[in-house]
């Protein structure tokens, strides 16, 4: 009967205990020609960085281009272009500029907060991403 109370005990704390993400900020630099994202966890930004490939970048923090029909922004390809990490920033400079006028964005998804109680729930399923597009005009 003991055990049984621990664990109610421990799944209803499970149920409840959120670890909020940070909230992620972007900002044109290098004279508009680069983006600058803040708001990652040093601990994420120093295992990726140890990774060269462009593709854990992109997987972090994908840029696309808006597209004029938005219900297709899901399946638009990844802006190419580099990626720098600068202090506790990530500095993004694509291939060829940002073109004036033109809307992009960043997709950050949403990665931590969420609880057992989530899954329970049904208002999350495992394998279910949740992001935030991040607008941004050059």
């Amino acid at each position: 009967m003991k055990k049984l109370l621990y664990i109610f005990i421990l799944l209803s704390f499970a149920c409840k205990q959120k670890v909020q993400q940070p909230a992620i900020s972007i900002s044109l630099t290098n004279g508009q020609k680069s983006l600058q994202v803040k708001g990652f966890d040093a601990v994420i930004l120093g295992e990726i960085s140890r990774d060269s490939s462009i593709e854990a970048w992109q997987s972090l923090i994908p840029v696309y281009r808006v597209p004029a029909d938005t219900d297709l922004k899901s399946y638009q390809p990844v802006q190419p272009g580099s990626y720098q990490l600068k202090d506790s920033s990530v500095i993004f400079t694509p291939d060829t500029p940002f073109v004036k006028g033109q809307n992009y964005f960043v997709r950050s998804y949403n990665l931590s907060g969420k609880t057992l109680g989530d899954y329970v729930k049904g208002s999350t399923r495992p394998g279910q991403l949740h992001f935030t597009d991040l607008i941004f005009k050059q």
